[in-house]
């Protein structure tokens, strides 16, 4: 990403804090990015590819990840992804909208790769479906997605959201815990 696309995705993430994706215009955007509207247009020929672009620097930028040292650290990892997506909704609903259509450079789990290697190191005894499957299922759990259909669907408050998404990572790790020891 070039550094005029940063300032215009960093120009539209604020705006849509401040005032929802509805309301913010290409003239808008580059007035805060510091650009011309001609610039926004043609890094972003449309609105939509303007908020895919957005959605996946706000994973990568602001909803970052720290590496977990085990895959038992899971819960505390997602308990804390809530409650940032909590701190930032609107922002929140954009990559849940981006990661639900499966957009590139935005991508649904972006810690399973991560998670797959944990799982192989720390308990090497289970095989690869079942490694294929509680990763698939963590990586679901601890996702923008998730967090908005609790937060929607259920009307669930942030810390509802946060203790259920950490119970069910629990869950999904409590019979490779009790294999591993």
């Amino acid at each position: 990403m070039s550094r005029t696309q940063e300032a215009i995705v960093t120009a539209y993430a604020d705006l849509i804090e401040e005032l929802g994706t509805d309301d913010v215009s290409f003239r808008l955007i580059a007035r805060r990015a510091g650009v011309s509207e001609r610039t926004v247009f043609r890094s972003y020929g449309t609105r939509t590819d303007l908020l895919l672009a957005t959605a996946a620097w706000i994973e990568r930028r602001i909803f970052t990840r720290e590496h977990s040292p085990s895959v038992f650290d899971a819960p505390l990892a997602i308990r804390s992804a809530m409650h940032a997506y909590a701190e930032r909704p609107e922002l929140a609903h954009v990559v849940a909208e981006a990661t639900m259509r499966g957009v590139a450079g935005a991508t649904p789990t972006p810690r399973r790769a991560e998670l797959d290697q944990l799982l192989a190191q720390e308990a090497p005894s289970v095989d690869e479906a079942e490694r294929r499957a509680v990763s698939a299922a963590l990586s679901h759990i601890d996702s923008a997605a998730m967090w908005v259909s609790l937060r929607r669907e259920l009307g669930m408050d942030a810390r509802d959201i946060a203790d259920a998404a950490a119970w069910a990572a629990e869950a999904v790790l409590d019979p490779i815990r009790d294999r591993v020891g």
